[in-house]
């Protein structure tokens, strides 16, 4: 693929990223308006589905933010934003019970969970420290290109967690909807709304997997006219 190419598949998948991400958050605002039997929140339905579960060590607090839901396998707290804790809407329930899935996969030894949290460090260097030593690369490109590679090399640890963790989040949903529809916490409608809430969810990951493959190729590109 020639430079100009791998640019234009950057664009293009950036592109839709932003449809996913306006499509996810509009499922989203749809579905909250919609409410749960029982009139349980988000939080409630967190609770249940881990006491179900038998998880009694994670603990169920509320953050800060819109869609910033997320488990922190470290201190074991299922951290859920504003608009689904205290939410009583199907949309609350599904993100509440994918958060859970990931509770019981750390649980369980979920190994592409484990693989995940040990990528982790990894990542947030390379992520961080990859494009200063890919510019710094190019512009020594011709007297030390071995620090490009490392710059690629870096930077290609990005693709892998971003691949690595979708099996983690298509999982956490099955967890989810499986949990959802099998305790009939929701009416069978009712799941196929959660599901499509955590379906446009998954693929905001798949884009971000496709945009990292697509940048790496971008890079390899222009290092193979060195």
């Amino acid at each position: 693929m020639t430079m100009g190419g791998g640019f234009i598949l950057i664009a293009i998948i950036g592109v839709i990223g932003m449809i996913v991400q306006s499509r996810l958050k509009s499922v989203f605002n749809k579905y909250s308006k919609v409410l749960s039997p029982g009139g349980l929140t988000g939080a409630q339905f967190a609770q249940k589905m881990l006491d179900e579960n038998g998880v009694r060590d994670v603990k169920v607090t509320a953050i800060q933010g819109s869609l910033t839901d997320h488990y922190n396998p470290a201190n074991k707290t299922l951290n859920l934003s504003e608009s689904v804790y205290g939410s009583n809407s199907v949309a609350a329930a599904a993100v509440a019970c994918h958060e859970c899935g990931h509770a019981l996969q750390h649980a369980q030894g979920y190994a592409p969970l484990k693989l995940r949290s040990a990528l982790v460090p990894i990542v947030n260097f390379s992520s961080m420290m990859s494009q200063i030593v890919i510019i710094i690369g190019i512009l020594l490109i011709n007297t030390f290109p071995a620090l490009f590679w490392v710059g690629i090399l870096m930077f290609a640890m990005v693709l892998v967690f971003s691949v690595v963790t979708l099996p983690v989040e298509y999982n956490a949903s099955h967890r989810a909807l499986v949990w959802l529809q099998s305790s009939h916490s929701l009416s069978p409608v009712e799941v196929d709304q959660a599901r499509e809430t955590l379906m446009w969810a998954a693929r905001t990951y798949v884009v971000a997997a496709l945009s990292a493959l697509a940048t790496l190729i971008y890079y390899l590109s222009f290092a193979s006219r060195r």
